[in-house]
């Protein structure tokens, strides 16, 4: 297995290009989002050696085919071109072989899961009707659900999905918008439409467009460019994924234009055909709090999907994707902890098929600073610090579950992942967010 890995010189202008054409406007974008340092990304953008395993996860994440482009290097120094024949070749050899069985203890849990990888557990039929829809000329799907709950890792096979049929695709990020792109609804919608023809790899031509905003607005203008230059330009349907919308609920200017467009959009393609040729997926964290109209939300029409905590059944898959030999039991007493949380039963099976630690051993210590779960408790706790009012909302939860919080408060708790809805009120999310919270709170 080759310890570094960089990309050949001739791909170095199209990686360079898969960063925005995924999203990702600067380098430090890709690299919150990986969880890795900003050294790693420049030194993979520029042809420079790295880490294997990083390799992998870059291009995973910039939709890359890593043999295609990848020089290996191995310990001798000699570099190594993977060709298409030789990879094909190299699969059966007994050092991919290798690779692929020690996959389930290198693969981190963290961020979307790659396309690949064997450790995605679908939620039947969720991905089968998304599937479906994504097929339907001018369809609109909306994903909703807390953080780390699987909605990118979703988008992400929803797009693949439409791209193996032939579309154009593109997914925006709207958590890696600048502060400053937020201060109006007609820079915002300029951005809007700049980031998506630079996804599609699509000149800019705003400045033949927007004077009309004058006139007509910005949200007309909006849909002009769409309308007359970047759907006509790619001449095939276009899936465009939105993700983390939630962040546009913040400003009420913007998200009463911007929401109302894209439902106008969605609409337009009941009647004209340019317009069918638009299908989009929309993603957000939590209910939708803010006031509009019911004939102006895009969150009232489409197909609605709200992804659940996985139930034993599914954890008991898991397990066995990690090749470990659980019964009902485990799973049983890993719920009585996490629940059904994706992220917190991946973290768990990922450091014990790695034999970092045991199951008896992580119910023992759970909310130890020790503890496997240490690093992202503290990462909870530092959100509720940086928003007392939101903090003193969880702690009434946590000392009373049936206590009566402001709409706001509710629906950004529910976002972050710290609680479940019930009715009118609201519980903890699971006896490891309560354990901890009732101590640091």
């Amino acid at each position: 297995m080759p310890r570094s890995v960089r990309v050949r010189p001739e791909f170095i202008l199209e990686v360079k290009s898969a960063l925005p054409r995924n999203g990702y406007i600067r380098q430090t974008d890709l690299a919150e989002y990986l969880q890795m340092s900003q050294s790693t990304i420049s030194s993979f953008l520029n042809g420079k050696p790295v880490d294997y395993l990083n390799f992998r996860e870059i291009c995973r994440a910039l939709r890359l085919e890593w043999q295609d482009i990848a020089d290996l290097i191995v310990e001798g120094g000699k570099d190594v071109f993977l060709s298409p024949m030789a990879r094909a070749i190299s699969d059966s050899n007994k050092e991919t072989q290798e690779i692929s069985s020690s996959h389930f203890c290198n693969e981190l849990p963290f961020g979307q899961v790659p396309l690949d990888s064997p450790f995605y557990i679908e939620r039947y039929p969720i991905e089968e009707r998304c599937y479906e829809q994504i097929h339907k000329p001018g369809s609109l799907i909306r994903i909703k659900a807390p953080r780390q709950m699987g909605k990118t890792s979703l988008l992400a096979r929803i797009i693949d999905k439409s791209h193996s049929q032939g579309d154009c695709t593109a997914i925006l990020d709207f958590q890696l918008a600048a502060q400053e792109i937020f201060v109006n609804s007609d820079k915002f919608l300029r951005w809007f439409c700049a980031s998506v023809g630079l996804a599609l790899n699509i000149p800019n031509k705003l400045s033949d467009y927007w004077d009309l905003a004058e006139i007509v607005g910005s949200s007309m203008a909006c849909k002009v460019y769409f309308e007359e230059y970047l759907l006509p330009t790619i001449n095939q349907p276009l899936t465009l994924g939105l993700d983390e919308v939630d962040k546009v609920f913040e400003y009420p200017e913007i998200y009463r234009d911007f929401f109302g467009l894209l439902r106008a959009l969605h609409e337009e393609g009941k009647r004209r055909e340019i317009w069918n040729k638009l299908r989009l997926v929309i993603v957000h964290s939590t209910e939708v709090y803010v006031p509009l109209d019911i004939n102006q939300s895009p969150f009232n029409v489409g197909l609605s999907v709200e992804l659940p905590e996985f139930n034993s059944k599914q954890i008991l898959d898991l397990a066995q994707r990690h090749q470990l030999d659980w019964s009902e039991t485990e799973a049983e007493k890993l719920m009585t902890l996490v629940g059904g949380h994706p992220f917190l039963v991946r973290l768990t099976l990922y450091h014990i098929a790695n034999m970092d630690v045991t199951l008896t051993q992580i119910l023992q210590n759970a909310t130890s600073s020790s503890s496997i779960y240490a690093d992202h408790l503290r990462r909870q706790s530092l959100i509720l610090q940086q928003q007392p009012e939101l903090a003193d909302a969880m702690k009434d939860v946590v000392h009373n579950n049936s206590a009566k919080l402001s709409t706001v408060n509710k629906f950004k708790l529910h976002s972050i992942g710290l609680v479940k809805l019930q009715g009118d009120g609201m519980i903890t999310r699971c006896n490891l967010y309560r354990q901890y919270l009732q101590i640091h709170l």
